[in-house]
């Protein structure tokens, strides 16, 4: 399984998604801002990031960008519900992304988690 970060400034998103995601065996580590989950990047490895675009701070497609400098084939999932700030993320990025508009079910996060573990 994968060790994951999720990066999301809302709790109830974190619990939610960690909770479900430890149930399908993966290794969750939360951070609820983008220089949070920078820090934890930098002390540990890990094969999936999981964040919203929209935090307080550091951003995440700043931290996504960031991170891809860093630890180059990191994979990325980013959320937000604003459609407009994925296809900037898309456009940004680059790697291996997928972008989840919220809100939106844990199926659908398994899915983009699945394509991206592939």
């Amino acid at each position: 399984m994968a060790r994951i970060l999720l990066a999301d400034d809302d709790k109830g998103t974190r619990d939610v998604v960690r909770r479900a995601l430890e149930l399908d065996g993966h290794k969750v580590v939360t951070a609820d801002d983008g220089s949070e989950a920078q820090a934890l990047v930098q002390a540990g490895g890990f094969d999936l990031l999981v964040t919203d675009v929209q935090m307080p701070g550091l951003d995440g497609i700043s931290l996504a960008k960031r991170l891809n400098v860093s630890r180059p084939g990191l994979r990325v999932l980013l959320m937000s519900g604003y459609p407009e700030h994925l296809e900037r993320g898309i456009t940004e990025i680059g790697g291996r992304i997928e972008v989840l508009t919220k809100p939106c079910s844990i199926d659908e996060i398994r899915r983009r988690l699945e394509a991206l573990l592939a």
